[in-house]
This record gives C-alpha cells, sequence and structure tokens, in this order.
C-alpha cells in the first residue's frame, strides 16, 4: 500500500522541534510497517487546527488532488487527530487513515512476540478504539430494540458496541494478570540467583539491541529500524571482569508515546525497576539526541526509577559521526564527564572503557549489618531472602535474628519499606 505523511506544525505547540526532524522520525515510522511503501510526505503548516478537518478547506482539497495523483490509500498524520477529523479526512479524500497513535499502535500489534507483548497491544488497541467509536458508526441516532421487558427504546448501537469492547478489555485484563504473576515469578526467582541486573534503555533506534548482540551473542532483531525491539530479553552475559550480569534489553521509548501505550506496556518497562544498574543508550550521531536524552529521563522517572540507582551514559553510533573536528571534540566532552562513554556498538570501538565501568558501578561496597526482625514484619523477611542478601538467620523468642550482607542503596530500600 502506497501511503503518504503529514507532519502538522502547529504554531500553537509550545514544545515543538524542528518540523523537519519530527516529519523524518514519522516517516521512519512509518517504514518500520510491513508492505508499507511511502509515496511522499510534507510538513503542513498551521496556524491553528480546524475543528473538522485539522487543515483548512484549501489545503484539504489541495491535497486531496495529490494523493490521488500519486494513488494513496494511506495517509498517516503525525500527531492527534479527533474521531470526527479523521471521519471527515477519509470522507474527503477516500483513503485510510492513522494518526500517530494509530500508527504505533500498527507497529506494535505487527511486532510483539511474547504473550504479554501481545495482550498488551490488544489491550491498548481496545482503548484507543472505544474512543474513536464515532468514526466507526455514523447512524448513532439508530437504536436496537429492547426485548420490552421494561418498555424504552433500549440501547443505542454504540452504547452496545462500548459494552463490548468493555468486556473484551475485562477478559483481557484477566489475561494479561495471569502473565504478569508469572513474570513476576520469574522475577522473584532472579532476586535470589546473586547477579546484578544491567538494563539498557533508550530512545527508540539509539542502538540498543546491537549493543546488546554485541555483549551477548544473541541474534535479537537489530535493525536501522524504530521500534525494532518490543519485547523485553534477558540474557546472562560475563563481563571481561569475570563479573556475572544479567543483560535486559527493553522496549525504546518515544516522545508523544501514546497514553495507552504507557498503562499497557508499564509491566514490560517494570523491568527497568529492577535493575541495578540502568545504561542509557543515546544516538549520538542523531541531531536531537539531547531532546530525545530528555524524553528518556522524563519516561524513566514517570516509571518511578530511583534517583540512587547507578546510570551510565552512552554516546552510541560513533561510527556515524565523521572524522574531524566535531567528532574530536565529542569524544573531548565525552571523556570530560563522568559516567558517559562513546561508543560504536557496531564497530566495538569504545567498548572495554564501557565493559570496565559497568563492572566498577556493579561492585559496591557491601556492609554487614544484624537485623532483628519482629515475627509480624514477614514481608521484610521475605524481601530479605528474595533478594538473596542472608548470610545467616536465628529464630527467638521475639522474632528472628537475621545477618545479612547488603550494599547502601539496599539498606535504603529496606528502611523504606518499614513506612
Amino acid at each position: 500500500m502506497r501511503a503518504y505523511v503529514l507532519h502538522p506544525d502547529l504554531k500553537s505547540d509550545p514544545g515543538r522541534r524542528l518540523p523537519e526532524l519530527r516529519l523524518a522520525e514519522a516517516v521512519a515510522l512509518a517504514a518500520a510497517l510491513p508492505d508499507l511503501e511511502v509515496a511522499g510526505a510534507e510538513v503542513v503548516r498551521l496556524p491553528r487546527a480546524t475543528p473538522a478537518t485539522l487543515f483548512g478547506s484549501g489545503k484539504v482539497a489541495d491535497l486531496g488532488e495529490r494523493l490521488t495523483a500519486l494513488d494513496v490509500g494511506l495517509v498517516l498524520v503525525d500527531g492527534p487527530v479527533s474521531p470526527v477529523q479523521q471521519r471527515n479526512l477519509e470522507k474527503e479524500w477516500g483513503v485510510k487513515l492513522l494518526d500517530r497513535t494509530g500508527l504505533i499502535l500498527e507497529i506494535f500489534a505487527d511486532r510483539a512476540r511474547t504473550r504479554e507483548g501481545v495482550l498488551q497491544v490488544e489491550l491498548a488497541a481496545l482503548s484507543y478504539q472505544r474512543t474513536r467509536l464515532v468514526r466507526a458508526w455514523t447512524h448513532l441516532e439508530r437504536q436496537r430494540g429492547g426485548f420490552g421487558f421494561v418498555g424504552g427504546p433500549g440501547e443505542t448501537q454504540i452504547e452496545a458496541d462500548r459494552r463490548a469492547i468493555d468486556d473484551e478489555v475485562v477478559k483481557l485484563r484477566r489475561q494479561l494478570d495471569r502473565v504478569v504473576r508469572t513474570r513476576e515469578l520469574h522475577r522473584a526467582a532472579r532476586r535470589k540467583v546473586p547477579f546484578p541486573i544491567v538494563a539498557l534503555v533508550g530512545y527508540t533506534n539509539a542502538g540498543k539491541s546491537t549493543l546488546f548482540n554485541r555483549m551477548t551473542g544473541a541474534e535479537v532483531l537489530a535493525k536501522d529500524m524504530l521500534f525494532a525491539t518490543l519485547d523485553p530479553t534477558m540474557r546472562g552475559v560475563t563481563l571481561p571482569s569475570g563479573r556475572k550480569v544479567i543483560l535486559s534489553d527493553t522496549v525504546g521509548f518515544i516522545s508523544d508515546l501514546p497514553t495507552q501505550l504507557v498503562a499497557a506496556f508499564r509491566a514490560t518497562l517494570e523491568e527497568v525497576l529492577e535493575a541495578d544498574l540502568i545504561v542509557h543508550v543515546r544516538d549520538i550521531s542523531h541531531p536531537e539526541t539531547a531532546e530525545q536524552a530528555a524524553d528518556v529521563a522524563e519516561i524513566l522517572t514517570s516509571l518511578g526509577v530511583a534517583e540512587d540507582v547507578a546510570r551510565i551514559e552512552v554516546w552510541n553510533k560513533l561510527d556515524l559521526v565523521p572524522e574531524g573536528e566535531a567528532r574530536a571534540a565529542l569524544l573531548a566532552e565525552a571523556r570530560r564527564r563522568e559516567g558517559v562513554f562513546a561508543v560504536s556498538a557496531l564497530t566495538g570501538e569504545g567498548l572495554p572503557a564501557l565493559f570496565d565501568a559497568m563492572s566498577d558501578a556493579l561492585s559496591e561496597p557491601r556492609t554487614a549489618r544484624t537485623l532483628t526482625l519482629p515475627f509480624a514484619d514477614g514481608r521484610r523477611r521475605a524481601w530479605l531472602h528474595d533478594t538473596g542478601l542472608v548470610t545467616a538467620e536465628v529464630e527467638t523468642d521475639r522474632g528472628w535474628r537475621i545477618e545479612v550482607l547488603w550494599t547502601a542503596r539496599q539498606e535504603r530500600r529496606f528502611r523504606e519499606m518499614a513506612g
């Protein structure tokens, strides 16, 4: 199918980035869908959005002629489109239309592989569809007749459809709860293994999967494509220092991620909450790498990732930065900053220093402590055992006397649980 990509550049948007770069990202999103040919793309500058059609009538007519000439069957609008706007534009242009949320949902539906990933995508899609029933039903004044028990006209078609979607959402949530419980059992088992967890995070297409493959020898899908990785992948890795870690590759972050997907993929992203070290991978060759890094930091904060979790920043794709003054300045800047490493996951440049830093970051000093917990404090006792911190335990008349060996961060977590 031939597609045309539009990025509405609203002057009223205070946080807008360079529209040409936003359009390029939207085109890359479109290219991530199989069997889709991008026939053209453009930035549409708007002083304000038109309620009925988003674009003004003249622009709608102009675009309609272009879409017909290019034989376009799908229009992708990089931004929010209301159900009414979508219905009107589809009718006017004779094409299918997807907004940014719909496009990302399509990509996620195509890429999800694990049971949890598939369920989360279905749940997000249903939440999205529920808000857009007005597009599907143009006969909302029609009503289904009631059974005649209490009189009255019965429920409208749209109410029936909403109820059907709500029933399906309840069923999906039940299935997802079972899958999430299984994942939690796996996490609890991992906590008992004395290996720290390292989570790779970053903006989509920053090169996380390439770095993951380089470190693990795995064959995770690694392409120059947005959202190449959707399902979390974990592998045991031995760093050059001999330290064993569990490495987690996570779904890439993106600006303006649809709210339905933030909620639906929270369980997947919660792998990051278990991490002992977060490695933030940045595409340092991208012109908006600083803005992408800010988006990642914002999402990590929204997930509730603690500030005291050790972090390393990786300036990846060094192979795409041409030789010269700019590259030399970038390398010098990385050396000046603590915890920042310029690398190329593709060629291996800079990786030995990164791996050494990862080992050092995980080598927190541990302190022995003796704790006395009352029998009523079984939750914290279970946490100590699950996390693998207990070296000895004796039951007394007043409770448990427990010997632990922990880091300062683990001690803080334990103290916070008392609240």
